[in-house]
């Protein structure tokens, strides 16, 4: 390789000479300035070349006496002050490197414009101004558009905690560190013995173990108040909860996978600790005739609930220590960031077992046969954790465990944020008592087998409208036996239906309507909805719901055969028994909708009991004939029902309408006046997280009276999210179904089901209803903040990659480092939209593959991507630049483009500024020193002389810090700021000097900071658990990153430009090299930085490493050469003279 001559002054230089240039004139002497400034800069001869190029090969500011000393021009002043060889002018190392080709080959206004740091275009300004007007409007949508309602009330506690001091060194490495409570509830259980049944409360990131108080306290004053009164719940085994948690200081779990195994095995140990508490009878009330419990709960928040999943991977997992693990906004899909490699590591490792586990054939050869996961999401107020990442559906069957949002659980019906959800009184009401339905402490595991938990889990967190759904009628025994007068007239007609606009107008009290079940032909399905409670056996209220079949009469025994005998056949000798059951414990309750309602979830002001739903399948009830609704209201009421049996073609309405066409036209459509209870729009083509919509429905005409308002289900069923609205006009309509960057499901479907819409109307009004579908574009812009946070994590440096390849290409050419604003606005014109479209065209074609073709049939691309070939999780088109298979978002490419830009402009012109008030400020400190020091002492603003074994000895040190105890990110955070420091001395000396030697240098050394800021967010969060582990006095190194080669050439590279060396121009092939490298830094940015950002860090590494060798000359390079520039150095950098 060729290298063109800088000047360095090198033993291998012949003409290597001691005598200097003319000094220039001090400022008074305009002209002299001027014309000697001319005079450096003019074309220079063949004949005069060698000998002019002996003096420029010292600085420009300095010249020599007649006795040889250097003399140094002092602004101030017209006398030269005499200094000696090794006080020489700051600019002496950088005029080294400097050769009179770099500042001739390029000329005039051309020059100037290329060399100002300050340069700009139109084209920049517009796209500046665009992209930041796009981002207002984004930020305004995502704070003002398309908004969920909260609903949460507020709960409230008297807390204790007890600590076990003694859970210490002897049981786990963590003692230290971490604390291990046992929470009790204050006027209700303060014994701090245990006694029931043993629940794990993991916090989250930066969590505290007092977030398990308001879930604790619930589960303290339930049992309290009611199931300890309760024979029947104590002989199922029922018995308190012993909630513990862990204290962990508040760690930042997410952004350091170390310390989630560290967190994950400190609960292993704790696991253990608690379960040997009840062995021990000092420290245990429970009954000795029960078994010890063997397994242990696990209710995990945010990370927490990664920790959980983690647990069961470790090596000190105790085997079936834990069985039920229930989580709270726990982002189990993917990390929240992928900015630690051990973190991205750890999740794949954690996932890639749990698929594993789940895909065994047989159940012996599954370890999580037993265990049941559910994932609790809080929707769209959660702006910490996209609620897309809690979906379960890559990591579980169906059979054991789901995910399902809180706007979907009944009686709670409103979506949460990211703290809310642990205190949240409606959602830990449902938690306790779902937790409660499936403990059974009569069994060593303490809850019940993995079916009957999974039949609790979805009676308490489903709507009950979801097909999984189970009904409990077919598995009952009739408990009722109801006698009615054979002449009643109270039998309606086959297909009638039932309305009864106000109980207790009968005459006969109670009063019994039998609906005859129609044959098991047509897909019909029974509805039933009233504003009223519904009895359960034995109750007597106001209505009741019985599923009756003919009972033969059998005299003097039938009747003892049932708990209930209803006789409704008053003085009649002929009459008719039926062996009935009770449907109460099927109800599906509905939050109330009428024309005062104003949201699902209780208002203070306007209170209302949910309504009562039920909802059969024909082939449900193959073993009943009639369908008993008895009214048992004493008096006139309020209360309504309506019963019917509907046609699935009269109650689902598909809409076959393309998303293209959904979105330029609309859907508008008119339900018609003759139709069922309950009509269920389907809308396959509205899948998308990213779209939000508007919903308007209209008013019915209804003459009779409406007994109540229409109430809308927006559903999806990839995950149980359901949103109601009540007294529906208009809606927003906003889903987390398909979501970029989101792995495949566990079991493949064959295709999404999409938006549904579920419709309860008034059916007496016998009129119309228009609904009216748009898309929200504003509200839709809002969508991405979300999904595509770490986007601007990885774009912008894009940008950084293609605007620096501009400035060494030109460099290499012209001998003109160009400034980073002048080369981005010609990247602009060029390289930046020709990526851009390219990355477009690479997104529609990925979009076009099926992501489930064969691994043969893999793109090229594919295999940049880190994870094992032979597992069929490792590839998924989801990992690649917008983790989206659909084409339609293709714009979204140039359109974050757009907004990398204008972001990497503002960065830029911050950073300028930030130098120009540097400079300033150490121009002042520069002045004020030079008039208190006195004539013999010089501060100089040059850049500091460092002798090479000083410089080896510091890089030495840093390195064995981060080989033993600092993490290398700390080192990186350090080079960030000498880089400042480097920009802003040289900026002053090409101010002072306006050489293009001087503002190449500072162009060079102001990109490589650019490229460094945008590197910098990569290493901040390692960086703050390992300052946060220092806060808490734990002094112990990570166990990971310590890798010195990591950061070794960043040390080099800015080592290097802080003694003001300017980097070589290439002219040989190899210069091509620095264009391909940072153009692949560039497309792996676009392409995967967003699910390996950890991964930029190491490719701008390597970028240092290479721009190391060019400084070195990489051409003639050698260990006796690198060994010899050494030893015949002295501290200032110049070379001694050999005898």
């Amino acid at each position: 390789m060729r290298r063109r001559s800088t000047g360095s002054t090198s033993e291998e230089d012949p003409h290597t000479s001691s005598s200097e240039p003319s000094h220039l004139p001090p400022t008074g002497h305009g002209d002299k300035v001027n014309d000697a400034r001319r005079r450096i800069e003019e074309p220079l001869g063949d004949g005069e070349h060698s000998r002019t190029r002996r003096k420029d090969n010292v600085p420009a500011s300095s010249h020599s006496s007649p006795s040889g000393d250097v003399k140094h021009w002092d602004p101030k002043g017209t006398t030269p002050q005499p200094q000696t060889e090794r006080k020489q002018s700051p600019m002496k190392l950088l005029a080294k490197d400097i050769t009179p080709d770099s500042m001739v080959e390029c000329r005039g206004k051309r020059r100037l414009q290329w060399r100002n740091p300050w340069a700009t275009s139109s084209i920049t300004l517009l796209a500046t101004a665009l992209a930041f007007i796009i981002m207002g409007v984004i930020v305004h949508s995502f704070t003002t558009r398309q908004l969920d309602p909260k609903g949460c009330e507020m709960s409230y506690m008297r807390p204790s905690f007890a600590r076990f001091a003694d859970f210490d060194t002897e049981h786990t490495r963590f003692a230290s560190k971490y604390s291990l409570y046992l929470y009790r509830e204050q006027l209700v259980d303060e014994d701090i013995r245990v006694k029931g049944v043993p629940v794990l409360f993991i916090p989250g990131n930066a969590g505290s173990y007092k977030q398990v108080r308001p879930i604790a306290a619930e589960a303290a004053v339930y049992y309290d108040q009611t199931l300890q009164h309760d024979k029947g719940a104590k002989a199922a085994g029922k018995r308190p909860l012993d909630f513990f948690s862990v204290d962990f200081n508040e760690d930042f779990t997410a952004f350091h996978g170390q310390t989630l195994l560290d967190q994950a095995e400190y609960l292993n140990d704790a696991v253990s600790f608690i379960l040997s508490l009840y062995h021990s009878p000092s420290r245990s009330l429970r009954d000795p005739s029960l078994p010890d419990p063997s397994s242990v709960i696990i209710v995990g928040h945010s990370m927490g609930g990664i920790v959980a999943r983690a647990m069961l991977t470790m090596s000190n997992y105790q085997s079936n220590s834990i069985n039920t693990i229930l989580t709270l906004s726990a982002p189990h899909a993917r990390p929240p960031v992928s900015f630690d490699g051990e973190m991205v590591t750890t999740y794949e490792r954690v996932n890639h077992y749990w698929r594993h586990a789940y895909s065994q054939k047989w159940a012996i050869d599954n370890p999580l046969w037993h265990v049941t996961l559910i994932s609790i999401a809080g929707g769209g107020l959660d702006t910490v954790v996209p609620s897309d990442y809690a979906n379960l559906a890559s990591l579980v069957p169906d059979t054991h465990g789901f995910t399902v949002f809180t706007s979907s659980m009944p009686n709670v019906w409103t979506g949460m944020d990211h703290l809310a959800i642990t205190w949240c009184d409606q959602v830990r009401k449902s938690i306790i008592r779902a937790l409660y339905d499936v403990t059974d402490v009569s069994r060593p595991t303490q809850t019940l087998p993995r079916a009957e938990r999974m039949r609790g889990f979805k009676k308490w967190f489903l709507t009950g409208l979801e097909d999984v759904a189970e009904k409990t009628l077919p598995h009952k025994e009739p408990k009722t036996l109801l006698t009615l007068e054979d002449n009643s007239n109270a039998i309606m007609s086959q297909g009638e239906r039932l309305v009864l606009r106000s109980l207790g107008q009968s005459k006969q009290k109670p009063k019994a309507y039998l609906l005859p079940i129609p044959p098991q032909t047509g897909g019909k399905k029974f509805t039933f909805l009233t504003n009223e409670k519904l009895d359960s056996l034995g109750e007597y209220g106001k209505l009741e719901v019985l599923f009756c079949s003919v009972h033969p009469f059998q005299a003097g025994h039938s009747a003892a055969l049932f708990s209930m005998n209803m006789d409704l056949s008053g003085d009649s000798t002929g009459s008719t028994r039926l062996a009935c059951k009770n449907a109460a414990t099927d109800v599906i309750p509905l939050p109330a909708s009428t024309r005062q309602s104003t949201q699902p979830f209780k208002v203070k002001d306007h209170e209302e009991e949910p309504f009562s739903y039920l909802q059969y399948d024909l082939e449900e009830l193959a073993e009943h004939q009639f369908v008993a609704i008895v009214d048992k209201a004493g008096e006139h009421s309020t209360g309504w029902a309506v019963a019917e049996f509907s046609a699935a073609s009269d109650s689902v309405i598909p809409v076959k309408m393309g998303l293209q066409r959904l979105l330029t036209t609309g859907l508008s459509m008119r339900l018609p006046a003759k139709r069922p209870l309950v009509v269920d729009v389907k809308i396959p083509a509205l899948y998308s997280s990213l779209l939000a919509y508007s919903l308007h429905v209209g008013k019915q005409a209804c003459d009779t009276g409406e007994m109540f308002a229409p109430l809308l289900r927006q559903y999806i069923t990839e995950v149980y999210e359901s949103k109601f609205f009540v007294n529906v006009k208009d809606a927003n309509i906003n889903l987390h179904g398909v979501s970029p960057y989101m792995p495949p499901p566990f079991l493949a479907k064959s295709s999404t089901h999409g938006v549904s819409l579920q419709v309860w109307s008034d059916p007496t009004c016998d009129s119309s209803m228009q609904v009216s579908l748009k898309v929200d574009w504003l509200g839709s812009l809002g969508k991405l903040v979300m999904r595509y946070r770490i986007v601007f994590a990885a774009f912008p440096l894009l940008v950084v990659a293609l605007v620096m390849r501009q400035q060494f290409r030109v460099y290499d050419e012209t001998a003109i480092f160009m400034s980073f604003s002048e080369s981005l606005n010609e990247c602009l014109r060029s390289s930046i939209p020709v990526v851009f479209v390219g990355l477009t065209f690479l997104s529609v074609s990925i979009a076009g593959a099926s992501y489930q073709a064969s691994p043969s049939n893999k793109p090229w691309f594919a295999f940049w991507g880190a994870g094992n070939a032979t597992d069929p999780f490792s590839y998924t088109n989801h990992e690649l630049l917008l983790g989206s298979d659909d084409s339609f978002f293709w714009f979204l490419i140039p359109l974050f483009g757009l907004m990398s830009v204008g972001i990497v402009v503002v960065v830029n012109y911050a950073a300028l500024g930030l130098t120009y008030i540097f400079v300033l400020l150490y121009s002042a400190a520069l002045s004020f020193s030079r008039r208190n020091n006195d004539a013999k002492s010089t501060t100089s603003a040059g850049f500091a002389s460092v002798s090479p074994r000083q410089r080896l000895i510091s890089t030495g040190i840093l390195l064995s810090l981060v080989s033993t105890v600092v993490p290398y990110h700390m080192v990186y955070a350090i080079l960030c700021f000498i880089q400042i420091a480097t920009c802003v001395r040289g900026y002053k000396i090409a101010k002072d000097l306006c050489l293009d030697a001087n503002y190449n240098f500072y162009n060079y050394a102001h990109s490589t900071f650019i490229l460094m800021l945008w590197i910098l967010p990569i290493n901040v969060p390692v960086l703050v658990v390992w300052t946060r582990n220092l806060a808490v006095h734990w002094l112990t190194p990570f166990s990971t990153h310590h890798n010195v080669i990591s950061v070794l050439p960043f040390i080099l590279l800015i080592e290097t430009q802080s003694t003001g060396r300017m980097i070589p121009r290439l002219q040989s092939r190899t210069r091509f090299f620095t264009s391909l490298l940072l153009f692949f830094i560039a497309l792996y940015a676009a392409i995967y930085g967003v699910t390996y950002a950890y991964r930029l860090h190491h490719l701008a590494n390597l970028l240092s490493a290479w721009l190391v060798a060019v400084h070195l000359d990489i051409s003639s390079f050698s260990l006796k050469k690198l060994s010899t520039a050494l030893l015949t150095m002295d501290p200032d950098g110049s070379v001694k003279k050999r005898p």
